[in-house]
């Protein structure tokens, strides 16, 4: 998600990231503009235009979800709307009911419709605007083009395609539904949401090469990459929330002692690849101390005692927790380290240097597994 988004700020305390397809509507909407003899500024404000849009729905929806938005989530725009990644509780994200559900999904797309209905009669009055003139969204009517691009965005997500809006609805109504010899129903339903909002951006994307309708090819590119985002994020916590922090903590591990000094911390800091080390005295742990911290100790206070400087608010995770637990620990309270305990012994740490490495492992040792049980 990372390597296709780029960060633009928070809203209601979320990131929100942008998708990188918006490049690629930014691109078709100037190469069209300039193609038929238009200044270039003008696609550039078509696509502002779009961008407020997806914005509009997204805020919409931000308002009427219910409960307490979660600092681990990531809301990532593509030009048909928003995909939120991350959990939203210690269980997960699902939602109370149909309802509930409805609330939030059919808000961005009431909210495109609202405005564009406003929009259009405001046009009409004041700016004698033809809302129903060929072509509705272009941009040399930009005017119009504000109309229409909510009245599209909020009627596509009406198509019951997950991830579009009415699809999220479909993955409600389906785990609701689903029989009671399904181990998961709430995971079954999103995967075949998933399978269903991928199927209809195949057909979409088929259709508009069929007819040489280059916006149809995009929402359908969209649609799919919104679907294998959702899809993807599902599987890394499914694997998150089953793996044990005994499995991937690691075990052979350098400490320090308070009554260490910085340059001794320092000497020992350079015989090993660890950036984050526990503080213990007589098997207990009473801190934690980052390498940078002892350099800028040294740097700015000359030699003096880890105990002077280390970190003395410890978060630690029990060796049986998930490892949904550490990642929400470590994202929220901004670690980069986590010790593992059993009845208050230090066993372990876990830190996010080693831990796409760890994972990557694990998803292999457990592939070979299931080969071998098959």
């Amino acid at each position: 998600m990372r390597a296709w988004s780029i960060p633009i700020g928070k809203f209601f305390g979320t990131e929100v990231r942008l998708h990188l397809t918006f490049l690629l509507l930014l691109a078709l909407v100037v190469t069209q503009t300039m193609k038929v003899g238009i200044e270039a500024g003008r696609g550039i404000a078509l696509f502002f235009i779009i961008f407020t849009a997806v914005a509009l729905h997204e805020a919409a929806r931000a308002l009427f979800t219910p409960g307490k938005r979660d600092r681990l989530q990531r809301l990532v725009l593509l030009p048909i709307g928003g995909v939120i990644l991350g959990e939203t509780s210690e269980h997960g994200s699902k939602p109370e009911s149909l309802m509930s559900e409805a609330r939030t999904a059919l808000a961005g797309p009431a909210a495109n419709l609202l405005f564009g209905a406003f929009a259009a009669a405001l046009l009409s009055a004041v700016g004698q605007v033809k809302i129903f003139a060929s072509p509705y969204i272009h941009s040399s009517h930009l005017a119009r083009s504000l109309v229409w691009v909510n009245v599209s965005l909020g009627l596509l997500n009406l198509v019951p395609a997950y991830p579009l809006s009415a699809g999220r609805l479909l993955r409600v109504w389906l785990a609701q539904s689903a029989g009671k010899d399904v181990a998961d129903p709430w995971q079954e339903a999103t995967r075949r949401s998933v399978s269903y909002g991928q199927g209809f951006s195949m057909l979409l994307t088929v259709m508009g090469f069929i007819a040489g309708n280059v916006w149809a090819m995009l929402v359908g590119f969209c649609v799919f990459i919104a679907g294998h985002l959702e899809d993807r994020s599902l599987l890394f916590q499914s694997v998150v929330s089953s793996v044990r922090m005994e499995e991937i903590m690691l075990t052979d591990f350098a400490v320090l002692s308070p009554a260490d000094t910085l340059q001794d911390a320092l000497e020992k800091a350079l015989h090993t690849l660890q950036d984050d080390f526990p503080v213990v005295r007589s098997g207990d742990l009473v801190g934690t101390i980052t390498r940078q911290k002892i350099l800028d100790a040294i740097r700015s206070e000359g030699n003096g005692y880890v105990q002077s400087v280390m970190n003395r608010v410890i978060e630690v995770c029990q060796k049986g927790e998930s490892l949904a637990t550490a990642f929400r620990k470590i994202t929220t309270r901004g670690l980069t380290m986590l010790p593992i305990v059993d009845q208050q012994r230090l066993i372990g740490i876990v830190t996010l240097q080693n831990l796409s490495h760890n994972m990557a492992l694990l998803a292999e040792s457990r592939r070979l597994r299931k080969m071998d049980e098959s």
